[in-house]
């Protein structure tokens, strides 16, 4: 009963806080229409212009930027943990991850204006821009790739494993071949939700990104993001501007809960599927007998004990 009240208590917040954004915004739907937020790109709040256009494309810009640089370094720590690390490197390694991931985004933006922006503009400009705010949130999204990636690797069956290498394959080939295709609708999830925080996250980005209402044509082009643009001009707005401000919030929470679904979707199927044609495509590509694979798979106690090493981790 009380888990169920728990449950019913943080679905009713939600939709409170929906309510809520969807009620302020409302005012500015109703006068001007979607179409008039993103058909166009000016934003001159002083002349009654509200185009989205150039923040969105800030936005995303930012969070691809972001994900192209964590993805494959949060892939591979993922895949090192789970896989080929000892134990004692592994734990060690997932502790400095974690701590990261507690880290302030406040402290990452001190640490971007203080740090990354001076290097990024020696001699061309500010360093205020694109690249500065994607390197810093590649920094904030690493975490979450990393563990996630650790987590579905953790979950493929060992059976699979040491299939693999009674048919021969080493370390890296039973990652590579193996684990991580068995594994990549978890990864996928992971990366999906590691997007939604870059998108969502203000105060890093507002501190590195220059905060220019621009078309990003460049790495080192200043620009504003959606979060940022509401962070800036919440306390003056009032009336339409307001409003219009809301109506930007309620873009970017359909934005967040849109890829909160598409991670539940990718995380949520069967890699069943996915092993048996891993398998499958193993066996062909050695050219042995199927049977050894199976063999593998019913090996007795004692045999299953010597395989325990299969991840790459001392006993």
């Amino acid at each position: 009963m009380c888990l169920s009240g728990s449950a019913i208590l943080s679905a009713s917040l939600i939709l409170l806080v929906v309510g809520f954004v969807f009620g302020e915004a409302r005012g500015a739907l109703s006068q001007q229409g979607l179409m008039a937020f993103v058909g166009s790109g000016d934003w001159h709040p002083e002349d009654g212009e509200f185009g989205l256009l150039r923040l969105a494309t800030a936005t995303l810009a930012t969070s691809c930027g972001a994900l192209l640089l964590a993805a494959p370094v949060g892939v591979a720590a993922g895949l090192f943990n789970a896989l080929i690390a000892p134990r004692a490197v592994a734990r060690v390694q997932r502790t400095l991850v974690e701590l990261l991931a507690g880290i302030p985004s406040v402290v990452f933006g001190l640490w971007g204006l203080v740090v990354l922006v001076p290097l990024i503009g020696a001699g061309h400009g500010s360093g205020q821009g694109l690249l500065a705010a994607s390197i810093v949130l590649a920094l904030m999204i690493l975490p979450t790739v990393a563990l996630s990636t650790e987590a579905a690797l953790n979950a493929v069956p060992n059976e699979l494993l040491q299939g693999a290498a009674a048919l021969g394959l080493g370390p890296l080939t039973r990652a590579r071949r193996v684990a991580l295709p068995a594994a990549r609708r978890g990864v996928l999830a992971g990366l999906v939700l590691a997007t939604g925080r870059a998108i969502g996250e203000t105060m890093a980005v507002l501190m590195v990104a220059g905060n220019v209402v621009a078309w990003p044509k460049g790495l080192r082009d200043p620009l504003r993001t959606m979060t940022g643009n509401i962070a800036l001009e919440m306390g003056y707005a009032t009336a339409e501007h307001r409003s219009v401000l809301f109506v930007v919030g309620l873009m970017l929470m359909l934005a967040v809960a849109l890829f909160v679904v598409l991670a539940a979707m990718f995380g949520g199927g069967s890699d069943a599927g996915t092993r048996e044609s891993v398998w499958r495509d193993g066996t062909a590509k050695r050219g042995g007998d199927c049977k050894c694979g199976g063999d593998a798979v019913r090996a007795n106690d004692a045999e299953r004990a010597t395989a325990s090493n299969l991840r790459g981790r001392a006993p």
